[in-house]
């Protein structure tokens, strides 16, 4: 006859990090109206500043400059902004201590809050792509890999700022920190007018909507400087916010 032999475990850190990717996904889907606001602003602008003359644009081609740049923002948003005001709330309704009480680690959770964010990066930047090609626009499909590389950069760099200012500042801070960034961002990031080369060079933002314009309006290279500053913001950011994250 058998006997009933519990045998408790600590599940494999993989099952572990599977879970909390699907629940980040979940938790997002149900904030339905957060995802279409992040990408209400994009749209407005590739809509506005892509088929009027409301700005100046360098060359010829107002789509092959603003489309590129509007992806950027999209990712901005997303995995900056509404990420950086999610999590400050989480930490403040203690849903973050419950899970640093779970065999979850800080790495894992930056690891399972940056794959869902980039989960859902992917679904919006195909649609505003499609509404960019409905429009005129016309991507080289032959550099979707080096431009999913900076993407995936660009992604990280901006969920370990989130992260990293969800965990030092209050909640209601945090959300008006974000948004200013944001602003500013989009100010000076190179998205509706040329930004000067020095600013190109240093903001994430602009870093990669020049490397979007290269790669997928004309078929060259991400320039290095991209590379570069997205590499350096990413390590940055991921480090700081691994060290500095505060699950209360």
């Amino acid at each position: 006859m058998s006997t009933f032999a519990p045998a408790p475990a600590r599940n494999s850190t993989k099952a572990i990090l599977r879970s909390q990717v699907r629940m980040e996904l979940t938790l997002t889907a149900r904030r339905g109206e957060a995802v279409v606001l992040a990408m209400g602003v994009p749209l407005l602008v590739l809509l506005g500043a892509g088929l009027t003359k409301v700005t100046n644009v360098p060359g010829g081609d107002r789509l092959a400059y603003v489309v590129p740049g509007v992806l950027a923002l999209t990712v901005m948003s997303t995995a900056f902004t509404g990420q950086a005001i999610t999590t400050g709330y989480e930490r403040s309704y203690g849903v973050l201590k419950r899970l640093g009480a779970s065999p979850l680690s800080r790495p894992g959770l930056l690891f399972a809050k940056t794959a869902a964010v980039l989960a859902l990066i992917v679904v919006q930047l195909l649609v505003l792509a499609a509404v960019g090609m409905a429009v005129g626009w016309r991507p080289h499909a032959g550099q979707l890999l080096p431009a999913l590389g900076v993407t995936v950069l660009a992604t990280a760099a901006y969920s370990g700022l989130a992260l990293l200012l969800a965990s030092v500042l209050k909640p209601e801070t945090t959300t008006g920190l974000a948004t200013l960034i944001y602003v500013l961002m989009l100010a000076a990031g190179g998205i509706m007018f040329a930004a000067p080369s020095q600013i190109s060079e240093f903001l994430p933002l602009a870093a990669h909507a020049e490397a979007l314009r290269a790669t997928l309006s004309h078929d060259q290279p991400v320039p290095l400087g991209s590379w570069a500053s997205l590499a350096v913001w990413a390590a940055v950011c991921l480090v700081a916010a691994a060290k500095k994250f505060r699950w209360e």
